[in-house]
């Protein structure tokens, strides 16, 4: 399962959805430190993990809740008592196996009321026919019972994809949310089949 959720396509995705959310307040999470240290590194975004001291964890908060940083990378301690209303992105690189629990937790860090009526976006990206993609499968059925809208995209949709911005911009959307997994092919050795669908909102 490490091996698929850290398969190193993932960033290629990454690049693309970060350039489609240019000016929007994004939190990038997952739960292995390397591919999350590998990503901070990468653009230069600041890094939140367990142990990061308390004091700086507050000063990156209060950056980000003030627009002086835009992007922050965070491990799990992001599910947990983070308060960042004006987040209204989220890309789930990585996740604890088929936790729907978590979903939940993470999904709640950007479901609060936006400024201007802005749509929330939970992006999770997934290595195709493999453990990631069938643990991926499973917590979005959190977001079909809840009746959340999402729609599957592979990786070369992706660069044709482009995100709604206002929520009255999705018919029958139930909250202020779209979330997109996106499946990448799976890295050498690790395919596993699964059945493909699209799920729509009750």
């Amino acid at each position: 399962y490490r091996v698929a959720a850290e398969n190193p396509a993932k960033l290629e995705v990454l690049d693309q959805l970060l350039e489609k959310h240019p000016d929007d307040q994004i939190l990038i999470i997952g739960m292995y430190l390397d591919q999350l240290q590998e990503i901070a590194q990468r653009y230069g975004f600041p890094l939140i993990t367990g142990k990061t001291p308390v004091r700086k964890r507050q000063e990156l908060f209060q950056k980000f809740r003030e627009g002086e940083v835009r992007v922050l990378v965070i491990s799990k301690v992001g599910n947990f008592a983070v308060d960042l209303p004006d987040a209204n992105v989220m890309i789930q690189v990585s996740g604890t196996f088929g936790s729907r629990q978590e979903e939940a937790q993470r999904l709640g860090r950007i479901l609060r009321p936006k400024k201007n009526g802005l749509l929330a976006h939970f992006y999770t990206i997934v290595s195709k026919d493999t453990k990631d993609q069938t643990f991926g499968a499973n917590r979005q059925l959190f977001l079909t019972e809840q009746g959340y809208h999402y729609t599957i995209l592979y990786d070369h949709q992706v660069a044709d994809y482009e995100p709604a911005v206002l929520a009255g911009e999705i018919v029958e959307e139930k909250p202020a949310l779209l979330a997109e997994p996106v499946a990448l092919p799976a890295p050498a050795g690790q395919r596993q089949a699964l059945p493909q669908g699209d799920a729509k909102p009750r």
